[in-house]
């Protein structure tokens, strides 16, 4: 599975202290079936561990995810900031992830304009 960051995905990570591993982890629990929230079309909402701390007071991120295939990381945000993302957004983020997640050469195009930069996950963790 190829894993990528949104470049505001990846600013709100390192304002946070949030390292690749920890998003390897989440994805890894995904895959395992530990799903904190299937939003529908691709969009999916996962706990991310604060550093030194357990998920409950954590961070929570928007992951574009087919299965097996590609996980883009797309928003992240602080449980203490905000509940949850609106009906609005998640509208955009399932438009979003329809044309990323089924549209290799838009990824791909994504990447060369450094808008989503890959994070290298070792297979065995997310597999």
């Amino acid at each position: 599975m190829r894993v990528f960051k949104s470049k505001e995905f990846a600013r709100f990570a390192r304002k946070n202290q949030i390292g690749d591993g920890v998003l390897c982890c989440a994805l890894a629990e995904i895959q395992a079936g530990t799903i904190d929230a299937e939003l529908g079309g691709g969009v999916y909402k996962q706990r991310l561990r604060r550093s030194g701390e357990g998920k409950s007071g954590g961070f929570r991120a928007i992951i574009l995810l087919r299965w097996k295939t590609i996980a883009i990381f797309v928003f992240g945000f602080a449980k203490s900031e905000r509940a949850n993302i609106g009906p609005d957004e998640l509208k955009v983020w399932r438009v979003i992830a329809k044309q990323l997640l089924t549209t290799p050469t838009a990824v791909r195009a994504a990447v060369e304009e450094g808008k989503l930069i890959e994070v290298l996950c070792d297979e065995k963790e997310i597999s």
